[in-house]
C-alpha cells in the first residue's frame, strides 16, 4: 500500500474520483522539512504518550491497540531499529514504563520549547489558508496532519496565524482537532 500522500496524489489525479488537480503538488520546501526535523524528538516525547493516555481515539480504546502503538513507536533517546528489533534489550514492560514516565513527567519545559518552535513555524507558513504561496497543496496535507498531533498537548500556545491555519484546514477537511482531549 502506498504512503498517505501517494494515495492523496493518486485520488487527485484520477478522473474516476472526480475533479482532478484540485490539490497542488508538493513543493519540497526545505524550510518546513528542517522545522519538522527540529521538533521530531520534542514531539515524540510529548505526543506519543498522550495518544496512548487519552484512550479516546478509537485506535487506542483497546489495550491491544495501545500496546501495539507503544511497541511500534519509540520514545527518545531510542531509535526505531533499537526499539523494534526482535532481539531488542528493551522489553515491553520497559516500554510501558518509559511511556508512563514520559506522561508523568512535568511537560512545562518541553511545552515552552514547543511554543518557541511554533513561533518559528508561524514565520514561515505563508498564510492562514495554506503553508505555501500559490494555494492548497500536498505541503498542507503533510504539515497540517503533523501539526494536528500537537493539539493533543495541553497548554500549547499557538501563534495567531498558525492557529487560524489549523482551524481553517480542520473546517475545510471536516477533521476535528484534539484540543478537547488535550493532556
Amino acid at each position: 500500500m502506498g504512503e498517505s500522500l501517494d494515495i492523496v496524489e493518486k485520488v487527485d489525479t484520477d478522473e474516476r474520483f472526480g475533479a482532478t488537480s484540485v490539490i497542488l503538488p508538493a513543493t519540497g520546501r526545505a524550510d518546513i522539512k528542517a522545522w519538522q526535523k527540529s521538533v521530531q524528538t520534542l514531539l515524540r516525547t510529548l505526543q506519543r504518550p498522550r495518544y496512548v493516555a487519552t484512550g479516546l481515539m478509537p485506535e487506542f480504546q483497546q489495550l491491544d491497540g495501545r500496546h501495539a502503538f507503544i511497541k511500534n513507536h519509540q520514545l527518545p533517546p531510542y531509535e526505531k531499529a533499537e526499539w523494534k528489533a526482535e532481539d531488542s534489550s528493551i522489553t515491553m514492560e520497559q516500554k510501558l514504563k518509559l511511556y508512563a514516565e514520559a506522561m508523568a513527567s512535568d511537560p512545562a519545559p518541553l511545552v515552552e520549547d514547543l511554543n518557541a518552535k511554533l513561533v518559528e513555524l508561524d514565520d514561515i507558513v505563508f498564510s492562514e489558508h495554506y503553508c505555501t504561496e500559490g494555494g492548497f497543496s500536498l505541503d498542507d496535507i503533510d504539515l497540517w496532519s503533523r501539526l494536528r498531533s500537537i493539539t493533543i498537548i495541553k497548554d500549547v500556545q499557538w501563534p495567531t496565524k498558525l492557529r487560524a491555519y489549523m482551524d481553517n484546514l480542520s473546517a475545510l477537511g471536516d477533521v476535528p482537532l484534539y484540543d478537547e482531549m488535550a493532556l
